[in-house]
């Protein structure tokens, strides 16, 4: 993936503007920090968030992550193994999503960000010029 692109933001975390700067205030399985996101960009300056409650959209997202673990899961059970015990698959799918969980959560923050805030290729000069003057 090269810089410029939005999978190159959400797969490496960062700002989607600059895609240089920080989107998250710690590690992902920082349990007292999870998901949560930083006000501004170190790199340019930007704003992660655009309004009060700008990431209650992302619970959207994070659902759609959600189901697409469960059929997976479940497919993969159904697929590649004879015959699967339906607890078996409970017990793999609760797993999977509550240690998963905290990477989902900041993942759909990220994506969400992603779909309003595009990459400027200057956008870290514009923020040097703005300091100088």
């Amino acid at each position: 993936m090269k810089k410029g692109s939005k999978l190159y933001s959400i797969s490496h975390f960062t700002c989607p503007q600059c895609q240089e700067g920080k989107f998250l205030v710690s590690n992902i399985y920082d349990l007292k920090h999870v998901g949560d996101v930083r006000e501004h960009c170190d790199i340019c300056g930007l704003k992660y968030s655009k309004e009060p409650g700008f990431y209650y959209g992302a619970m959207y997202v994070s659902y759609g992550l959600g189901v697409a673990l469960f059929v997976t899961i479940w497919a993969s059970c159904n697929l590649f193994f004879d015959d699967v015990n339906v607890w078996l698959q409970i017990g793999l799918v609760v797993f999977f999503s509550v240690v998963l969980s905290p990477y989902l959560f900041a993942l759909s923050k990220i994506i969400w960000a992603n779909m309003f805030i595009h990459y400027k290729v200057d956008a870290k000069i514009n923020q040097q010029k703005a300091v100088i003057h």
